[in-house]
Parts: C-alpha cells; structure tokens; sequence
C-alpha cells in the first residue's frame, strides 16, 4: 500500500454500500416471506446499482455484471418468485461476494494532495 503524509493513493468508494449491501442480504436470510422483504429488496438493488457505479469509476470492469445480476434478480418491480433453502444460500453468497468486491474495489486518489 502505498502512502504519503496525506494517507493512502487510493480510495475504497465501493466500501460502505458494499458492507450495507451484505447486511441488507443476510437480514434478507431472516426475513423471507415477510412484508419488510419486498422493502429490503429496493435497498439491495439500488445497493448493487451503487456498487457497480463505483466499480465502473474504477475502472474494475469485472465487478459490472455480477452487480447489475444482483439487481436485476432481486429487483422488487419485476420479482422473480425464488424460495427455499437454495435463495436463503444465494443471499448469503451475493453478500460474500459484495465483501469481497467492497474491499477490492478501489480507485486512485484525485484530489491535490497527492500531486
């Protein structure tokens, strides 16, 4: 990691919404067939959505469309009618994946300090 006296060169844009896009899966894990759950799944999509902006500032094109397949699966307008064991795992390996992506995705710093 490289640093100066003003902190790192890069930036983690993606960190926030991708640790609250995990949350926001794993409480999607407890409240399956709720009426909160179809609130949760705006959050998760629009989260997603967020994480592939960032991504795609970065410049890390890869992330891009695992994040738009995220969205789209658990998009609220257009539901898919998943249940069962194997969507509780999806939940809890789509929020694996925005860990990983959070702490990966990261772009340079350019504001003035560090010129």
């Amino acid at each position: 990691m490289e640093t100066n006296r003003y902190g790192p060169s890069f930036q983690r844009n993606a960190l926030a919404p991708g640790v609250l896009l995990a949350v926001g899966l794993v409480a999607g894990t407890m409240l399956l067939g709720s009426d909160w759950y179809e609130t949760l799944r705006f959050v998760i999509a629009v989260l997603a959505l967020i994480v592939a902006w960032f991504a795609f500032q970065a410049k890390h094109w890869w992330w891009i469309p695992v994040f738009l397949a995220i969205a789209v699966v658990w998009n609220p307008v257009l539901p898919f009618d998943f249940n069962g064991q194997a969507w509780a795992l999806a939940h809890l390996a789509a929020a694996l994946v925005s860990l990983v992506a959070a702490v990966l995705i990261k772009a340079p710093r350019t504001d003035e300090r560090t010129r």
